[in-house]
């Protein structure tokens, strides 16, 4: 540890499910050599019952038991309530004669949040708390927290060549402007074009030609917590109309609540919304369906009820595709009401029903791992296992979500590396009854709050997308357009269109310059291919160890038992750490831009030592099950 700096404490209410931040500012800290403590489920679920006396004095009892001396806050969600949090919590400290100036341990406090939020806890607390609204560089990060330049490694310093041409390319794509000239692609070519018989593989395939242009997915979701609920969904709905009648956009992602997901249907009182529309009857979606035509749509998958909840979707909306999180979206990440295994039967019980409908399938699980300090070959090994799962279960086209940038401080090479290995390896499974089609997306917390450099960083990432299968003008088939305005508000109708805008001119002469040879070819880069090759040798590696390991690994007893001996490293997880603590037991930590597992003293383990390790844990991942399942049958 750094002499004579004391401990960063960092914690995250439960409330919010953006855990990358802390997770990345953590991982910065330790490799300058600082401590770090992220706060359990315990303190999260504390700071978010901030009103109560009592809940402030286990935050106050963690602080001073661990002698937490720079200590973080991060909450992504509602200003008020973030203003609210940080207030309540000072007035406990300076009560406690905590702080610095009153001779406390506490030498700096830190809040990470939306913009407008950061601005708030600006104003109203002076100079007391630092803030940090996104996009924040690692070296920025570093020194707003205190380190000195002496402490920050050089591979942070450095960063990357390619990153720094694709930002260039990015600027150049904005300056111009000749992105605001562009007019919507006409997508009607064929017979069922926004009718109920519409899907998204007769778009795709209507459009293949030399001249491919990828279908534009994005995600929709006003909300303001001055409105009733009623008037929320009619916002929304407005917003619905315009996308449709501008029809720059493909693919709509209804931004449900929270109380969507897990209390559809029920009267929901006073409970918090937590953001994103509170669509909350079927009629109120089979209207979104109507008002969206020739839109494609979908939405979130449920968290509770969730093959019924599919269906509901399917005769509504005609959903377009179905998405669900198997490991996640239940008590591991305080995102649903189930325990893991009751929610892995759940969600293989609606991908079979997915695949009698003849619906395409999304696995949002990779990303999942990576919010949660997961490495590059967790990532790759749980979207392969998704992958297989699905194939076996009869789902016939597979939608590969790959999200870049994630963490934020991942190098681009390295995401080209993981990328292919990616598509490579779930490549690998694809025959007649198996059609894979890549969607990758920025990170989610990859944009700054300043709107030019946002939108820079937007035609960037889409340049990074392009590199990933350089040579075939049909990849990608569909792209998860996240809005330039991602860090600072929420996306507007307006905003939507343009960063749809900004991303097909980025595409459209990303590639002529590409043609012309006035980029660097990356599909000839020696160390992505070593990068790429490192990564697939790894995940055979886990993967063969799995399958030959684990009884039936595709289905809910197999996936629990992997999950729970440790195969899929995740060392950042929040909820039902005692049960699933072999999956917390390895670390990980940034190398050169990627990230590895590591021993206690840093050194990167071989995939050989990862599956060793998973394996020797079975017997209890064995006897977890058991106790689980005979937990759930005295219910």
């Amino acid at each position: 540890m750094a002499k004579n700096q004391g401990v960063y404490g960092f914690i995250k209410p439960s409330l919010d499910a953006h855990t990358m931040g802390v997770n990345t500012a953590a991982e910065l800290l330790r490799e300058c050599g600082f401590e770090v403590l992220i706060a359990d489920e315990r303190i999260s679920m504390a700071i978010g019952e901030y009103r109560h006396e009592a809940s402030r004095r286990k935050v106050l009892d963690w602080i001073l038991a661990n002698n937490i001396s720079h200590l973080g806050i991060s909450y992504r969600l509602d200003k008020d309530d973030a203003v609210r949090m940080v207030g309540y919590l000072l007035e406990e400290l300076k009560s406690s004669n905590l702080l610095s100036y009153q001779d406390g341990p506490i030498k700096h406090i830190y809040f990470a949040g939306l913009p407008v939020s950061c601005e708030a806890i600006e104003k109203e607390f002076g100079g007391l708390v630092k803030t940090y609204m996104g996009g924040e560089s690692a070296q920025e990060t570093l020194v707003k927290l205190g380190v000195p330049e002496d402490n920050i490694p050089s591979d942070i310093v450095q960063g990357s060549k390619y990153d720094e041409s694709l930002l260039q390319f990015g600027k150049e794509i904005i300056d111009s402007q000749e992105y605001s000239k562009l007019t919507p692609i006409d997508r009607s070519g064929y017979d069922d074009f926004g009718s109920r018989r519409d899907t998204v593989v007769k778009r795709i395939d209507a459009n293949l030609n030399k001249d491919f242009a990828p279908l534009m997915r994005a995600h929709v979701g006003p909300y303001s917590s001055l409105a009733t609920r009623e008037e929320n969904v009619r916002e929304f709905i407005s917003w619905v109309k315009t996308l449709a009648k501008t029809r720059f956009l493909d693919i709509l992602s209804i931004g449900s609540s929270q109380l969507t997901q897990s209390n559809f249907g029920e009267d929901w009182g006073d409970r918090p919304n937590g953001g994103g529309v509170p669509v909350n009857s079927p009629e109120e979606y089979r209207e979104i369906w109507e008002v969206g035509r020739p839109l494609l749509i979908r939405t979130y998958a449920g968290t509770k009820n969730i093959p019924d909840l599919a269906r509901m979707h399917e005769e509504t909306l005609n959903i377009c595709w179905h998405a669900l999180s198997l490991w996640w979206f239940n008590k591991l990440d305080n995102r649903g009401p189930y325990d893991l295994y009751t929610s892995l039967g759940q969600h293989i019980e609606t991908i079979k029903y997915i695949a009698s409908t003849n619906k395409p399938f999304e696995a949002n699980v990779s990303h999942h791992f990576a919010f949660r300090g997961g490495d590059d070959v967790t990532y790759i090994v749980s979207a392969y296992l998704a992958a297989k799962l699905a194939k076996k279960l009869g789902i016939k086209t597979y939608i590969l979500q790959n999200m870049l940038n994630t963490p934020r401080l991942t190098w681009g090479v390295q995401d080209l590396a993981k990328s292919r290995a990616l598509l490579k390896l779930i490549g690998e499974l694809a025959d007649d009854n198996f059609r894979v089609l890549l969607q990758p997306r920025a990170g989610l917390d990859y944009f700054k709050p300043d709107l030019y450099e946002a939108r820079i960083q937007l035609a960037a990432v889409t340049a990074l997308m392009d590199d990933i299968d350089p040579h075939n003008q049909m990849s990608p088939p569909i792209i998860h357009v996240v809005s330039y305005s991602e860090a600072s508000h929420l996306a507007t109708p307006e905003i939507i269109n343009e960063s749809i805008q900004i991303t097909q001119q980025s595409i459209k002469k990303y590639r002529q310059l590409r043609r012309s040879g006035n980029i660097d070819d990356m599909s000839k880069n020696a160390d992505i291919d070593e990068r790429m090759n490192e990564l697939v040798d790894s995940a055979k590696v886990i993967i063969k160890a799995i399958e030959s390991s684990i009884d039936n690994p595709y289905s809910p007893e197999g996936f629990y038992k992997i999950y729970a001996a440790g195969f899929l490293p995740t060392p950042y997880l929040w909820g039902e750490v005692d049960e699933f603590r072999h999956a917390t037991e390895l670390r990980t930590k940034p190398v050169r831009g990627g990230l590895k597992v590591v021993d206690k003293d840093g050194r990167p383990l071989k995939a050989e030592e990862v599956a060793n390790f998973a394996i020797s844990n079975i017997p209890d991942a064995e006897y977890n099950l058991r106790q689980r399942t005979l937990s759930n049958l005295k219910r």
